[in-house]
């Protein structure tokens, strides 16, 4: 009889631990009872291009309606087959440029499948796609596991591609309703204290920096951005991805030797500034911080403003959903059981 009181300890303490757990992972409980449908907007605007369009027409229509992806039709396959997107025109402009064989210009009069078949063979991904139906948390292990930037909605009935998941959007969906979910406790704590974002290795470009170097970069370290740093590591500026495609709109892309601050006089939306953070700050702060500006990234900064580090959407989705349940479940099985 001397052991009931132990036992009854032990289990107080497994039930304390579970609670603790699954106040932990109220954010992944979130996604796994949220379809993919839950985020389709009753009315968006969606750009989709045949393969059989002409590259610099399909350019031109992504900057003309702010979008950076559209999705691939092959009408010979009666079916979506992929994305054309900024990163496509970055590998196409790196490789060529310098190329004795191929003009640039020569580049934008060809048809989209031409790119896919010879340019971009060995790089161009083939489709990720996700049904409506599916949960959230599938959408945001697919966008992470793949490291792809947009998920296309399909209708396994239909084949019609409803809409495109971004990491943006489903953070977004997330914050309208945190206020109405038990609030975790590491909310609270610091990205240092929870090791979220890069720190090591952050690419880097100075004012000078010519374009074409840049782009470089984007190809072989797999970035999305650069920040653009003066002769002390200060952050000034920052070149996107997406800064890239004012090349395309303006046909500015014969001359990849101008320097990246050059570049930037031709950024077309307004520029506000590039948004910072610190490591001492709570990963609350930062979500706040990243959806209110809608941007896809924040430069961590030191005290003196030089670059230590990069924190995205994807580090902020990983650290808020994609934790481990397995043993909050086996806590509660054997909880029950007893």
């Amino acid at each position: 009889m001397e052991c009931i009181p132990a036992a009854l300890d032990d289990l107080e303490g497994q039930k304390e631990a579970l609670a603790e757990d699954q106040e932990h992972n109220v954010y992944t409980r979130f996604m796994k009872s949220h379809r993919c449908y839950d985020l389709v907007p009753t009315s968006s605007k969606l750009v989709v291009f045949d393969t059989s369009l002409q590259v610099k027409k399909a350019f031109f229509a992504l900057v003309s309606n702010g979008v950076r992806a559209a999705p691939l039709w092959d009408s010979n396959k009666q079916c979506f087959v992929g994305m054309l997107t900024i990163t496509d025109f970055i590998n196409i402009l790196h490789r060529y440029y310098k190329s004795p064989l191929v003009q640039i210009y020569e580049l934008e009069e060809h048809k989209i499948e031409t790119w896919r078949d010879i340019y971009l063979q060995d790089s161009f991904k083939p489709l990720v796609s996700i049904s409506p139906s599916a949960s959230l948390y599938d959408a945001v292990s697919s966008l992470l596991k793949n490291k792809i930037h947009r998920l296309p909605v399909i209708d396994p009935l239909t084949g019609n591609t409803l809409y495109i998941l971004t990491h943006k959007r489903i953070l977004k969906f997330l914050k309208l309703f945190i206020s109405e979910m038990p609030k975790p406790a590491f909310l609270g704590q610091t990205l240092e204290e929870l090791n979220i974002g890069t720190f090591r290795n952050i690419a880097v470009v100075r004012s000078d920096t010519p374009l074409y170097t840049a782009l470089g970069i984007f190809v072989e370290q797999r970035v999305s951005a650069l920040p653009v740093v003066d002769d002390n590591g200060r952050v000034v500026d920052i070149y996107s991805k997406f800064d890239v495609i004012n090349l395309a709109a303006e046909k500015t892309y014969n001359n990849l030797d101008i320097t990246v601050t050059k570049a930037l006089q031709h950024r077309s939306q307004y520029f506000e500034g590039v948004l910072t953070c610190h490591r001492h700050e709570t990963l609350e702060a930062i979500i706040n911080r990243l959806v209110e500006a809608e941007v896809h990234r924040l430069v961590v900064v030191d005290e003196q403003e030089v670059v230590r580090g990069i924190v995205s959407l994807s580090d902020i989705l990983q650290a808020l959903v994609l934790t481990n349940g397995d043993d909050v479940q086996q806590l509660n099985s054997a909880i029950r059981q007893r």
